[in-house]
């Protein structure tokens, strides 16, 4: 009997595609621990119809680990567990496609799952969600050294 295929890199049968889906395994990890997700919830965010997106740079010392680290999170308010599950597929799906060419390294990455959008929605409109996002999270830490705030001004 055949060895069961790795879950960490998918094949696709969509021919000149299937490079898109082949991750490797030391490019993308897994964001495990509550603490990570915490400070990744205290960091940027990007809200998408599909999703929001929260991330942060890790500190120097926590650069150690990949180079890019991504976590999914869908509450009991998207659904039953088999929603849920699904959501959480598709987010995952997601990420190996897309985080290898837009993310940076040494950041932390939270995708959260939103009720019924992550679920419907099309999966060329989340991949499009997530590249938007991707970009705005980036742009607004350059742009916030670009232009700082004079002192005295309060945030709108």
């Amino acid at each position: 009997m055949p060895p069961h295929p790795s879950s960490r890199a998918e094949t696709s049968q969509a021919g000149s595609d299937a490079a898109a889906f082949v991750v490797a395994p030391d490019r993308l990890a897994v964001l495990r621990q509550r603490a990570d997700f915490l400070k990744a919830a205290q960091a940027r965010r990007a809200g998408t119809t599909g999703f929001l997106l929260q991330a942060r740079p890790r500190a120097v010392e926590e650069r150690a680990e990949a180079p890019i680290r991504v976590g999914f999170t869908c509450s009991k308010k998207i659904g039953n567990a088999v929603t849920r599950n699904r959501a959480k597929r598709r987010l995952r799906a997601l990420a190996r496609e897309v985080m290898p060419l837009g993310a940076r390294p040494g950041w932390d990455y939270v995708l959260v799952g939103r009720p019924v959008e992550t679920v419907s929605r099309d999966f060329s409109a989340l991949r499009d969600d997530l590249q938007n996002a991707l970009r705005r999270v980036h742009a607004d830490q350059s742009a916030k050294g670009a232009h700082p705030r004079p002192h005295g001004k309060p945030a709108k």
